[in-house]
């Protein structure tokens, strides 16, 4: 007898997939607790060595920039490490047994995965106004913003799914993901060394990030000046080609049921 698939959006499976994601220590400490803490603590020390004319600009460009650790530390490395466990225990296949399709689990999921980004943003620029000197930004600053962090969710989702998809296993996934976790942050200029320093190869690959101009110009958008946006949008375009390759190729690897 052919069984019913759900679909859609329901709110009870939102809450599984929240609770089953907020139940992973991991995510609170390298999604919330170390973008507040460097967020604080390099905006701080960056503070410290120029005029206070200054302060507000540096701060705001630095928090700005941090924060994209946020989903790449909760669903790149968090939910792809934790999809994998899935995975190899055999979790989503029962599933699939009582009529709920991976296409259903995957809307929910990703549903529970932005609300709690959405949260924790939250959280974040509260803490920041609290104890640092942020520039106010104007109404499309923050649109924009919000519209960047969001598709940039998406885009490391995807990424996430195809790496252990593909992997299968927590120890590769978590290998893999990490992996592409330090080089996006080095590349991103958030490890201490900018873009210009880089060397001109790295500068190339830099510029297909769309987390080097987050972290590097969106201070310009924040206060609403004008900003040529092309070179954002071709990263953008070529970040989410590359997740939809890894996501296809994980797909491929094993049968799905919708």
């Amino acid at each position: 007898m052919k069984q019913n698939r759900r679909k859609g959006i329901s709110l009870s499976m939102v809450l599984y997939q929240f609770r089953d994601m907020i139940g992973n220590p991991y995510i609170h400490i390298f999604g919330v607790g170390l973008p507040l803490l460097m967020g604080l603590l390099i905006s701080n020390v960056a503070a410290q060595e120029v005029t206070s004319d200054l302060v507000g600009m540096i701060c705001t460009t630095i928090y700005l920039g941090i924060g994209v650790l946020i989903p790449m530390a909760s669903i790149l490395m968090g939910y792809a490490v934790s999809y994998a466990q899935e995975l190899d225990k055999g979790i989503p296949q029962r599933m699939q047994l009582f009529g709920l399709s991976e296409g259903y689990l995957l809307t929910n999921r990703i549903v529970a995965e932005l609300i709690y980004i959405a949260g924790v943003f939250i959280l974040y620029f509260v803490v920041g106004n609290i104890f640092l000197e942020l520039n106010s930004p104007t109404a499309s600053g923050v649109i924009l913003y919000i519209v960047c962090i969001l598709v940039l969710s998406m885009i490391f989702f995807a990424l996430a799914h195809g790496i252990a998809s593909i992997c299968r296993k927590f120890g590769k996934t978590y290998c893999v993901s990490m992996i592409l976790y330090f080089i996006i942050m080095i590349l991103g200029g958030m490890m201490g060394v900018q873009y210009e320093a880089l060397p001109k190869v790295l500068q190339t690959v830099a510029k297909l990030l769309p987390v080097t101009y987050i972290n590097r110009d969106f201070y310009t958008i924040w206060i609403g000046e004008t900003y040529n946006f092309s070179p954002m949008i071709q990263s953008y375009l070529f970040f989410g080609a590359f997740a939809g390759i890894v996501l296809f190729i994980g797909l491929k690897k094993k049968p799905v049921t919708v």
